[in-house]
């Protein structure tokens, strides 16, 4: 697992890769099974797909662009995973009604059914939706009793830190102040969280958290520089990451917060 977190992944997502292989890990454990049908709801071009077809997970994704989910087809056909991928053009918020014509095995049931799924991914969707809260309950709405949903959303607090480090102070405040925690009009980022809201929004989503992480404590302030002059400082930063993630002050300050709950 070791290889395979090293050579998908870099300090800025480390944390979340690990969290996520943890989760799928306990789940299929808790199931007696190898292998889980995911959502991954604003998947993309697969980056975390493909990687989990490759153990042999079936996921689906969703996402509202063509482009991304032919990409999506294309690294999915090189991976040789073409069977246990499938992509579905939509909102994440509209999942469950997309979903409604699909038939996925169950294997509790020992036949097909309508689209249900083990593990739910919603990683970097809430900050670009128009209804967060609506983004999760659809997701929610997919998941079996007893499913996993990890959830990924940009922190507010970190926003405001990284633009006073940067010097600009007048845009930290903005972020503070701002109900989106934007620091102003060019910030490409529509949304952001405090570690407060993104957990009440999960919860209001009719999710029990497991576990709250922090990922890109360090790696979005450390110089790109310094991990040029040592071979070995960008496994050193991924070992720093990994040990801050679950340290409270330090998770309340990351880039991201990586929430694992279940239905």
């Amino acid at each position: 697992m070791a290889d395979r977190l090293r050579t998908r992944s870099s300090a800025r997502n480390a944390l979340v890769w690990r969290t996520l292989q943890g989760a799928v890990a306990d789940l299929t454990a808790a199931l007696g099974r190898e292998h889980l049908d995911v959502l991954d709801a604003g998947g993309g071009t697969g980056g975390i797909a493909v990687p989990l077809a490759e153990l042999g997970h079936r996921v689906t994704v969703v996402d509202t662009s063509p482009d991304s989910l032919a990409a999506l087809e294309r690294r999915a056909a090189d991976a040789g995973v073409t069977a246990r991928v499938r992509g579905v053009q939509g909102d994440a918020a509209s999942t469950p009604d997309l979903l409604h014509d699909l038939l996925v095995e169950d294997p509790s049931a020992g036949r097909q059914q309508p689209a249900s799924f083990d593990l739910a991914i919603c990683h970097s969707v809430l900050a670009f939706a128009d209804d967060p809260a609506a983004v999760l309950a659809g997701v929610t709405r997919t998941l079996r009793s007893g499913g996993v949903a990890s959830i990924v959303a940009a922190n507010a607090v970190a926003a405001a830190l990284h633009r006073a480090i940067a010097g600009r102070f007048d845009e930290a405040l903005h972020v503070l102040r701002d109900p989106f925690g934007r620091y102003g009009p060019n910030d490409p980022v529509p949304r952001r969280f405090s570690p407060s809201e993104v957990r009440a929004l999960v919860e209001a989503a009719g999710l029990t958290v497991v576990t709250t992480h922090g990922a890109r404590v360090f790696a979005d302030v450390v110089p790109a520089g310094s991990l040029d002059v040592d071979p070995q400082a960008a496994d050193a930063l991924i070992e720093l990451e990994l040990q801050a993630a679950g340290v409270p002050a330090l998770r309340d300050i990351a880039s991201v917060l990586h929430l694992i709950a279940r239905r």
